[in-house]
């Protein structure tokens, strides 16, 4: 009677993360420019860090700036969620 209710378990919580799942794809995928925006932030950020010397502080500031968009749009994100 054990076995069955361990296989009852793991197979609710399977159902229940693949419906998870579903449900937050679902949501990114309604709002592609905002997908779309956070892929380029995150690569302009990549391209920021690989670049060299910090060119009289503008790299660091033009990093800050990329790291507060992130932000907003992780935020408006999961406002329209």
């Amino acid at each position: 009677m054990n076995n069955y209710l361990t296989r009852g378990l793991v197979v609710g919580g399977l159902a229940m993360t693949l419906t998870a799942g579903i449900f937050i794809g679902q949501a990114t995928a309604r709002q592609p420019h905002m997908m779309a925006a956070l892929d380029s932030l995150q690569t302009a950020k990549s391209e920021l860090q690989a670049a060299e010397s910090n060119k009289g502080g503008h790299r660091a500031k033009a990093l800050d700036y990329v790291n507060d968009a992130i932000d907003e749009v992780h935020a408006g994100i999961d406002y329209a969620e």
